[in-house]
């Protein structure tokens, strides 16, 4: 423990310190308050309720399932891609002499101890550690909105008013829940390419660390994908749904 204790300088430390700070910050300022529903966070949770409105005027639900089923594939892919990653992370355990070679070549830094390697194998391989947990926690959830999908009432056994709220509110809940858990792994990739940096330089973790949290902000709140959500789809649609009854069936209307 101590040969780790003498490894890390003051500057690493910092950079550490930075870079945690602005990983978990960054989750709480785009997911959270005012702010975090006016990102992409907010807006895209509003489409999921329209479609869990929608989803109730579909005699047969295929169109839903087929949907969540591409959605689960996606995180599928990064889930299976993250196991990959973390097992050669694993691998380079066993070349650290190597990567030492390597660093001390690119003459950026300081002579690199090889405890301080392994910090940063660790600090890489806890990062894509965490991302595989998000993913596989969301496509569990994937499969509640595929059950929920299942059981949601067709539009004439639908009761009343508050029922189809109640259902609808619940199916987006539980697809935002799975999304956002989808968004935090691949913040985690991002965060991930961030800490490449420290084996070159603490400065360079620093400044990709900033970056990164840059990159992130502005595609989550000044992005042209936000601006198209947000100008064809004003947040305030949920707020316009009623019900009205015609030939028996109960239809959805903006007023």
């Amino acid at each position: 423990m101590s040969e780790f204790k003498e490894a890390i300088s003051l500057i690493d430390i910092i950079a550490l310190i930075i870079f945690f700070s602005c990983w978990i910050g960054y989750r709480y300022f785009a997911e959270l308050g005012k702010r975090g529903r006016e990102g992409l966070v907010g807006i895209t949770h509003e489409y999921r309720l329209q479609w869990a409105m929608e989803s109730t005027a579909r005699e047969i639900p295929v169109a839903c399932a087929s949907l969540t089923g591409n959605l689960m594939n996606s995180v599928s892919f990064y889930a299976s891609t993250t196991i990959y990653i973390i097992a050669g992370l694993l691998a380079l355990f066993g070349t650290i002499d190597k990567l030492e070679i390597i660093t001390l070549d690119m003459h950026l830094t300081a002579e690199v101890s090889r405890e301080l390697i392994q910090i940063k194998l660790l600090l890489l391989i806890f990062i894509f550690i965490s991302a595989y947990f998000k993913f596989t926690w969301s496509l569990r959830q994937f499969n509640f909105l595929c059950i929920l999908i299942g059981g949601t009432v067709y539009e004439k056994n639908m009761p009343h008013k508050e029922h189809w709220l109640r259902i609808s509110k619940r199916m987006a809940r539980i697809n935002s829940q799975a999304g956002n858990e989808f968004n935090r792994g691949i913040r985690a990739y991002y965060y991930g390419i961030a800490s490449l940096g420290w084996f070159i330089h603490p400065w360079l973790f620093i400044v990709s660390t900033i970056w990164i949290t840059g990159l992130l902000y502005h595609r989550d709140f000044h992005s042209k994908a936000l601006k198209i959500l947000r100008d064809e789809y004003p947040p305030e649609y949920r707020d316009n749904y009623f019900f009205i009854e015609k030939e028996g069936y109960i239809k959805e209307h903006l007023k």
